[in-house]
C-alpha cells in the first residue's frame, strides 16, 4: 500500500476533502472517488486532452497530475460548467448549436480548453483558436465544426457583455 495523503480543493465550486493515495492521478480521483466521470482518459498520458480539466482556470491534463499536487486549489470539470438549474454553459450550447461534436469522447476536454481560451481572449483569431485546441485530439469532427463553436461562442459572450453594459449605462445614467 502506498503512503496516503488528506487532500483539500474546490471542485466545481464546492470544497472538497478526501484521502489519497500518493500515486493517484487527478483523473482517477475525480472519476473514481468523487464520482465526476465527464472527465475522459484516453490516452493516460497527456497528450490526447480527453482529460482536460481547469486548475485555478488554467486548462492541464489531469491524467499527468497527482492529485496531491491540487492540495489547496480550484478545479473545474464539464459537470461544473452548467449553469444552476442545468442551462448548458455558452460554450457548451455553442458546441450544440455548432454540431461540434460526435462521439463526445474528447468534447469535455475541448470545451473546458475553449472555456479557458475565452475568457483570456474575448476574440480569439483562428491561430489562436488552434493553439488552444493544439493539445486536444478529435478523432470524428475534423475540427471545422469546433473551430465554429468557438467563434459561436465569442460571438455570444460579446453580445452578452455588450448588452449588460447597455443595461448598466441605463441604470446608472437614470435611462
Amino acid at each position: 500500500m502506498g503512503s496516503r495523503h488528506r487532500i483539500e480543493l474546490t471542485v466545481n465550486g464546492e470544497p472538497r476533502g478526501c484521502e489519497t493515495e500518493g500515486r493517484t492521478s487527478l483523473a482517477d480521483l475525480l472519476r473514481d472517488t468523487l464520482g465526476l466521470t465527464g472527465t475522459h482518459l484516453g490516452c493516460e498520458h497527456g497528450v490526447c486532452g480527453a482529460c482536460t480539466v481547469l486548475l485555478d482556470g488554467e486548462p492541464v491534463r489531469s491524467c499527468i497530475l497527482l492529485a496531491a499536487q491540487v492540495d489547496g486549489h480550484e478545479v473545474t470539470t464539464i459537470e461544473g460548467l452548467a449553469e444552476p438549474g442545468g442551462r448548458l454553459s455558452v460554450v457548451q450550447d455553442a458546441f450544440c448549436q455548432s454540431h461540434a461534436l460526435q462521439c463526445g469522447f474528447c468534447t469535455p476536454g475541448m470545451v473546458l480548453a475553449v472555456e479557458a481560451l475565452l475568457r483570456a481572449t474575448p476574440a480569439p483569431d483562428r491561430r489562436e483558436i488552434d493553439e488552444a485546441l493544439g493539445g486536444n485530439i478529435c478523432r470524428c469532427t475534423g475540427y471545422v465544426q469546433i473551430r465554429e463553436a468557438v467563434r459561436y461562442a465569442a460571438g455570444r459572450i460579446r453580445a452578452d457583455a455588450d448588452q449588460a453594459a447597455v443595461d448598466i449605462e441605463a441604470v446608472v445614467g437614470g435611462g
